[in-house]
């Protein structure tokens, strides 16, 4: 008789604990109260091809429920949040790793601001209080995706990360606002609340088009005019595209500038209005397809972002290359008709914007999960004598290629855009004009600049997102940090 074969030992299970976090946000609309809680099991920031680590706090509190208000429940609202982020762009990059590294470290407790950041060392988180209450940017999903969604595009073209350019600027922070509602739309719950709301019309204002209610509150009570009536920004809006080089470079919310969170509003628009009328042509209008829509359209977007050339109109570059992408890829269904529709609706591309037949045959082979090239962009020389930096000339990165595509004119055809050199000067003018370089190396040229490019940042930290700095004896213009806080 043969001898029964010894079963091997079963490995224990880990247990699996169960903590409440925010389905999107802490607020509801003009309120900072009223957000949705969730029960998920504990999340491992750890387990994904794109691990996180909090470093601060240090130590995590126990895994289990806790109560909104306490350090133990936004801890673990936190890391519910970033682990859905990295588990979603985990599964459409596979191969791509974080730019800072193996790992990317997280600070929910960095300082005293309504402010967050993504600086190419990690996810920075603040917290300040207005009218009795204090809030957390680092407890938002909405916010915390955002901010990962700068990391995440920092992974896969890197080459923005120094570009003079603004498009290229407002583009970083629109990736951040689409990463955060393409993350919500994994949530079973969150599309069926969506769904509701908005009748299955999804382009219309609701709780997923509305981003960072309560930050957008806490703002509100500091400067009213600053944010949205009712969150921080909206992806539904009316905005059309006007070429940011000849836009102030601070308005109000309710008019278009140059600075890169209000400038972004044209492309997140744009693509949310797309999103809605992909969904649309599904079938039918439920969760299932929802989903389904949003991860179509995230493939639609990464292949955009990875074949559109760094140059002044990049919006219009990465428009023309996501139409082109759905045309290819998505034969069965009419994507392209909506994504075309969206930009030309909002001017990121002109109505005559052609679709071209050879520049679709590129994308057949196309792969969006190929790991990130990094591309050296080229350089230029520019007098910036007059600013009173004591710095003459600064060196920039920009590009050297011209640009096919532009955004629509207000009248007839399309933007005639400023040559690369004139585009980098205006970058470095707006910069200046709202307080984010700073010159550093020498002290007394740093006391020059000071006066003019810090006078109102928080004692407790920088805000600066540029720096001029000394390179093999040039200086060198150097983004240091995404800074996406309020410093007027």
């Amino acid at each position: 008789m043969a001898k029964a074969k010894k079963k091997a030992p079963t490995k224990p299970t880990k247990a699996t604990n169960t903590i409440a976090a925010w389905e999107q946000d802490p607020g509801s609309g003009s309120q900072p109260d009223g957000g949705q809680l969730i029960h998920v099991n504990e999340p491992d920031l750890s387990s994904t091809s794109l691990p996180l680590k909090i470093t601060n706090p240090a130590t995590a509190p126990a895994a289990k429920i806790y109560s909104p208000g306490t350090a133990e429940f936004r801890y673990w609202a936190a890391a519910d949040a970033l682990y859905r982020g990295s588990s979603f762009w985990s599964t459409h990059l596979p191969g791509v790793q974080w730019e800072v590294g193996k790992t990317l470290p997280v600070d929910l407790e960095h300082g005293i601001d309504f402010n967050a950041y993504y600086d190419r060392v990690g996810l920075r988180f603040f917290h300040d209080t207005t009218a009795g209450r204090t809030v957390h940017s680092g407890e938002s999903p909405d916010i915390l995706c955002h901010e990962q969604g700068h990391a995440i595009l920092d992974s896969i073209k890197p080459e923005l990360w120094d570009a003079a350019i603004l498009e290229v600027a407002a583009f970083h922070e629109s990736f951040g606002d689409m990463s955060a509602i393409l993350v919500g739309l994994q949530l079973q719950s969150l599309r069926n609340a969506v769904i509701t709301e908005t009748g299955g019309v999804l382009y219309k204002s609701s709780r997923l088009s509305r981003l960072a209610e309560q930050l957008g509150w806490a703002i509100r009570q500091v400067e009213p005019s600053a944010v949205e009536n009712d969150c921080l920004r909206n992806a539904v809006n009316s905005f059309f595209y006007k070429d940011p080089h000849t836009l102030p470079s601070s308005a109000p919310a309710n008019a278009l500038c140059s600075e890169p969170h209000s400038f972004s509003r044209v492309f997140t628009a744009s693509f949310f209005e797309a999103l809605g009328g992909m969904f649309k042509m599904q079938a039918t209008q439920d969760e299932q397809s929802l989903q389904k829509t949003s991860l179509d359209m995230t493939e639609i977007l990464l292949a955009g972002v990875k074949a559109a050339p760094v140059v002044t109109a990049f919006y219009s570059h990465v428009a023309i290359a996501m139409v082109n992408y759905a045309t290819s890829k998505f034969t069965t269904i009419s994507y392209a008709q909506a994504l075309r529709s969206a930009f030309v609706h909002h001017g990121v591309l002109s109505a005559s914007t052609p679709v071209s037949t050879a520049t679709v045959k590129t994308f057949a082979g196309l792969s969006v999960t190929a790991a990130a090239q990094k591309k050296k962009l080229a350089t230029r020389n520019i007098d910036i004598s007059e600013y009173g930096l004591g710095v003459d000339t600064v060196k920039v990165n920009t590009s050297d290629t011209q640009n096919v595509i532009t955004g629509a004119a207000m009248a007839i055809g399309v933007v005639t855009q400023p040559a690369a050199e004139d585009a980098a000067k205006i970058f470095i003018e707006h910069l200046v004009r709202r307080g984010k370089v700073k010159v550093v190396g020498d002290m007394k040229k740093q006391n020059l600049a000071m006066q003019i490019t810090h006078a109102n940042s928080p004692d407790e930290h920088e805000t600066n997102t540029h720096e001029i700095r000394l390179e093999n004896g040039v200086y060198a213009l150097k983004r240091v940090r995404i800074d996406c806080g309020l410093h007027h």
